[in-house]
């Protein structure tokens, strides 16, 4: 036992912080604990009307503070001198102004209750107008196209849009901020105590495939692009970064306030951040042309490819390619949709919305029985849903939906559009509305693969990870039968959190290769859904109805632009 060594996962979701201990040696999870952003879970700060999503750092702190000492909690006590390294991996593009020591402005007195000087969330939209001039200047400017190792295509959700949108919309912020920072790279410096917004070593995850950060550009995209975008820019970059850093690179040793905090040793190695979705292809063992699908709220379909193969290949439409952004040494491909489990979440609540409604407001029943009421209702409904969904018969409905409820991510980034449901009638009940929207999700899966293979990318297995993959048999032989390809689903149900703690193992010397610490600390798979024959027929012909349907809500969004 003296001669075990463990590391901590941390993995920040859109909802909450899981920090999960496990050994070096096999991957055994020895605890975890999970905290709800209690903020966020209120709705501060966030307006939905304007795809407005920010959130406060407190969450985060409060949330790194309960979890690591939570989980060290149920450990045996000589475990937490045994703890060799942490690593972070969180949402994102989410990044924040800070003032020139680090500190984020929202934890300033002067900024502490205003959105704009919170994280942007990833699913923050407010910068839809930012990024098409983004988009339109990079074509026309007259220099490089920053946005070609992007997929060619700039989104809201992404860094500079974000930066660009604070800045126009706030002068207080503006003024107040000296540099802004990515969500991953803030808690790495802040646990090492080097906060300093110029030393703080940034991820090549987020550069990259969010800041249009490359080596063929010497970085960031130029000044003079960046100020003819506008003046507001000006001198922004100088206060950012050149450096980037794969998430196998030690950051530094946790400090002694920290140290203290968590109850932890400072000989604790810091790793390098990177993004959720990244960590959840690491954590589930992805490898060459694998197409490694993160199911939650969203989806984030990661793929690597050697470089040596790859070559000088531009994927159009996708989220970036960046070398050694999830496997260092590897090529990383990222690409995803803007929902997925959030449209059963939206469907769920709009049908619970009446019921809720009506039990809060009874005076027949007490409130302890009103909360179990609601409680259960929720906890049932999508299940209950799944259960009737799959015994309607593919297309027997007449029902098709698309799945833009929160824009397009990929193929192609377009945040103005928007999802809708056709081919209701007064028969047209709940399980047959749930059961088309799933199988939009599904379609906009398919179209990913779809673009990946045109453009010369060959997808040879695929894995599923995240709380749908675990939790929705229904959903994954949706999925299985629309792609028409069999689908592992990993192990672990905290795949992030474990590609985190391999990316520990890794940064803190214990495997040289993050290659190495998968195939130590790898959990497997524990389900495998094979697509049925006579559903991929059938799902072939409501596919054409979707692309067609899609095409004519992208060419109205046009229209109306």
């Amino acid at each position: 036992m003296k001669d075990k060594k463990y590391v901590i996962g941390v993995d920040y979701g859109t909802d909450s912080v899981r920090s999960v201990i496990v050994d070096t040696e096999n991957g055994n999870e020895l605890a975890s604990a999970v905290y709800s952003y209690p903020r966020w879970k209120e709705g501060k700060y966030c307006n939905p009307s304007k795809n407005q999503f920010r959130q406060h750092p407190l969450d985060y702190l409060e949330g790194l503070e309960y979890t690591v000492t939570n989980a060290l909690a149920q450990c045996q006590s000589h475990v937490p001198q045994q703890v060799v390294g942490l690593s972070v991996d969180t949402t994102g593009s989410t990044p924040i102004a800070v003032n020139t020591a680090g500190t984020p402005l929202s934890l300033t007195p002067e900024f502490e209750e205003n959105p704009n000087a919170m994280f942007v969330l990833w699913k923050d939209h407010t910068a839809l107008g930012e990024a098409e001039e983004i988009n339109q200047l990079a074509r026309s400017w007259g220099g490089a196209d920053f946005t070609k190792y992007e997929g060619g295509i700039y989104s809201s959700e992404w860094f500079w849009a974000k930066v660009l949108h604070i800045v126009r919309e706030d002068e207080k912020v503006r003024n107040a901020a000296f540099s802004w920072v990515e969500h991953c790279d803030w808690l790495p410096g802040l646990l090492t105590g080097q906060t300093d917004p110029l030393l703080i070593k940034r991820s090549r995850c987020a550069a990259g495939h969010k800041a249009m950060w490359h080596e063929d550009f010497g970085g960031l995209p130029e000044e003079e692009f960046l100020t003819k975008l506008d003046p507001l820019l000006s001198g922004i970059k100088e206060r950012l970064f050149e450096e980037t850093y794969t998430a196998d690179s030690p950051v530094g040793n946790l400090s002694q306030t920290w140290a203290d905090k968590l109850g932890l040793p400072t000989s604790v190695v810091v790793g390098a951040g990177t993004f959720d979705a990244h960590a959840g292809a690491v954590g589930g063992a992805i490898e060459a042309y694998t197409l490694s699908k993160v199911m939650g709220t969203s989806t984030c379909d990661m793929l690597v490819a050697p470089m040596q193969e790859v070559k000088d290949k531009l994927v159009q439409g996708i989220c970036g390619q960046v070398d050694g952004s999830i496997v260092p040494g590897m090529l990383g491909l990222e690409a995803g949709q803007s929902a997925f489990g959030d449209i059963y979440a939206w469907f769920k609540n709009l049908l619970m919305w009446p019921s809720i409604e009506i039990i809060r407001n009874s005076t027949e029943i007490d409130n302890a029985t009103k909360a179990k009421l609601i409680e259960d209702i929720n906890d049932g409904i999508i299940a209950k849903l799944s259960e009737q969904a799959a015994k309607i018969p593919i297309g027997d409905s007449g029902i098709t939906a698309i799945d833009w409820m929160n824009g397009r991510r990929t193929p192609d980034a377009n945040q103005n559009l928007k999802g809708a449901i056709f081919g209701l009638n007064l028969g047209s009940d709940a399980p047959s509305i749930f059961k088309s929207l799933v199988e939009a999700t599904c379609f906009g899966s398919k179209k990913i693969v779809e673009r990946f293979i045109a453009e010369g990318i060959p997808i040879k297995q695929v894995v599923a990870l995240g709380g749908v993959a675990k939790k929705s048999p229904y959903v994954m032989q949706v999925m299985a039968d629309t792609l028409n390809m069999s689908i592992k689903v990993a192990t672990s149900e905290q795949t992030p959190a474990l590609g985190a703690a391999m990316l520990a193992a890794t940064a803190s010397g214990v495997y040289s290769r993050v290659e190495d610490a998968v195939k130590a600390m790898g959990s497997g798979f524990d389900a495998e859904y094979h697509p049925n024959l006579e559903n991929v027929k059938q799902y072939e012909s409501l596919y054409k109805e979707y692309c067609a349907y899609a095409e004519f809500i992208e060419s109205q969004s046009k229209v109306s632009e």
